[in-house]
């Protein structure tokens, strides 16, 4: 236990000695002042637990001493006992009382009882102090906690914040994916339906084409006649043209892809582009010379550069800019693009731009903001099929005023062996005589593609039998009669093509097989990669073609 001070005030030594001999026994420091202006010098200079102040003293009485204690509020509270011989009257307690005093001892002095009365004060004064002591103990800790709180409610909001964000992103980012998985399945239903179409479409131009050139070999020569069957096999021959690019954006056109070499490619057919976009228009080039070669069809790459050079001058009235970059690009992740070395070919345009509406449809098959007979709407969409068949993606941004830069991502042709989807076309003159008529199958469930085909065939000298089906045709080689060839459709219900092509092969090995489809829809697994094939719409001399050489290839194995 801390001793506390306890100053003693009197004016007479004596007495201040014999106060000293009594309290000494309570183990506190006591300091002693012979009048008032000395007790007011400790009381400056210590904190003081306990007074005692004789009443009468020669300069200050005890009460005037008191009462000046009081006015210093660092001693308000301190308890003073008043020893007094003389003035223990009711009036003169009283008296002491109001000056502040909290007790009074008698002369002569019983050393117990002034004992306990100082000890009881000190007492109060370390339990006091104590207190005030924990008081600010506690204090501290309160707003040490308090400080924690808020800490801990700040970071909890700033957590909630941040959680906050991230569900916002996360929601963006979900409904950012939703929507573009939303555009790509919008954009396969189309696409499926498109190539559906296009390959109906085929067959009646099939039938159209065939048609009209048999008939213009057998009508007498007559000039209105021969004009009017050559616009009709024109007009087929430009719907012919609009299914290719229908199956471009469908992805189901039969590509050839083989090592380009763009900066070549470019080189080769910027004349061309030249003129197609006539005067006004300033085309620019930045493509590297050491550019990596590129693994596409170029006849269809060439078509797709035509077809962005054209959108792009008809987006610039007047005239204007065109730029055509190249850059490799070696993609870890980019939208839809699997991992590896891609080119990005990118034409820009300074015309009116688009805005964020019409970049979303830019690429829909029939969409286009050009005025009617002024386009198809088949332009970009094909080339969006042709990035995409070939492992590839084409990315559009456009600013309202600004301009349109359309990127074709296309995969580097890198230790690749590429074998081409169908046989190349060799002219009829080129292909080996067939000796003889044959007899050729002819299967396919659409009747006037296959009376069509049955009429070319019979025009070059061949004996031409139909089939409906698939199973018809199994039946009708299963008769009595003998074929040197086969032609049949994929697409049909039931058994297609491709799976009657391999019952043939493998019941009748020396039968050869022609597949016609109008678009690519074999797989690698199906094991027919080197039957020989025809894209419809055909003409009579690419049937001619192709019947020579599957005849060709049958007698070289035999």
């Amino acid at each position: 236990m801390n001793p506390v001070n306890i100053l003693l005030v009197d004016d007479q030594p004596a007495k201040l000695l014999s106060y000293e001999v009594v309290l000494q026994e309570l183990g506190e420091n006591l300091i002693k002042a012979q009048s008032g202006r000395e007790a007011l010098e400790h009381l400056l200079r210590n904190d003081i637990a306990v007074i005692l102040v004789d009443v009468c003293m020669p300069e200050q009485d005890g009460f005037e001493l008191v009462s000046m204690i009081r006015e210093h509020p660092r001693y308000q509270h301190t308890a003073i006992i008043f020893v007094s011989a003389v003035m223990m009257a009711e009036p003169d307690r009283l008296r002491g009382y109001a000056a502040g005093a909290v007790d009074y001892v008698s002369v002569p002095i019983v050393p117990e009882v002034l004992r306990a009365k100082v000890r009881v004060f000190a007492d109060l004064y370390r339990k006091t102090r104590e207190l005030e002591r924990l008081n600010a103990d506690l204090e501290d800790r309160v707003r040490e906690r308090t400080a924690e709180l808020e800490a801990s409610s700040n970071q909890l909001r700033q957590l909630n914040e941040d959680l906050e964000e991230r569900i916002d992103q996360r929601t963006r980012e979900r409904e950012e994916a939703l929507a573009q998985l939303f555009e790509a399945q919008k954009l396969d239903t189309i696409g499926q339906l498109t190539g559906g179409v296009a390959h109906d479409f085929n067959n009646l131009l099939m039938a159209v084409l065939g048609s009209l050139n048999l008939l213009k070999k057998r009508l007498p020569i007559d000039e209105k006649s021969e004009r009017l069957i050559a616009n009709a096999i024109q007009a087929a021959e430009r719907g012919a043209a609009l299914t290719q690019r229908l199956l471009a954006f469908a992805r189901r056109q039969e590509l050839k892809p083989h090592a380009v070499d763009f900066a070549e490619l470019f080189e080769n057919i910027q004349d061309l582009l030249s003129k197609a976009l006539g005067p006004g228009v300033d085309i620019r080039k930045d493509i590297p010379p050491r550019l990596p070669q590129l693994l596409v069809d170029s006849n269809q790459l060439e078509l797709a550069l035509l077809n962005l050079f054209v959108n792009a001058r008809d987006a610039m009235i007047g005239g204007g800019t065109i730029m055509v970059s190249a850059e490799e690009k070696d993609v870890s992740r980019h939208g839809s693009l699997a991992t590896g070395r891609y080119v990005r070919i990118s034409v820009s345009d300074t015309g009116e731009g688009m805005d964020e509406a019409t970049v979303t449809r830019a690429t829909e098959p029939f969409f286009t903001t050009k005025g009617p007979g002024k386009g198809t709407g088949l332009g970009l969409s094909m080339v969006h099929g042709l990035a995409a068949q070939s492992g590839g993606i084409l990315d559009l941004s456009s600013v309202k005023g600004e301009g349109t830069t359309v990127s074709l991502w296309l995969p580097v042709a890198e230790n690749i062996a590429v074998a081409a989807s169908s046989p190349e076309a060799t002219s009829p003159d080129a292909a080996p005589n067939v000796p003889h008529a044959l007899t050729v199958l002819v299967v396919d469930d659409d009747t006037l593609v296959s009376m069509g085909t049955s009429a070319m065939l019979e025009d070059l000298g061949h004996v031409a039998t139909e089939a409906s089906s698939a199973a018809a045709a199994l039946e009708i080689l299963g008769s009595d009669q003998t074929f040197d060839l086969v032609i049949t459709d994929h697409a049909m219900p039931g058994m297609t093509g491709a799976e009657l092509a391999r019952r043939i092969l493998a019941s009748y090995p020396g039968l050869p097989v022609i597949l016609a489809s109008g678009y690519v829809e074999l797989h690698e697994d199906q094991g027919l990669s080197d039957l020989p094939r025809m894209m419809k719409p055909f003409t009579q001399e690419q049937l001619q073609t192709a019947v020579h050489r599957a005849v060709a290839e049958r007698a070289t194995a035999a």
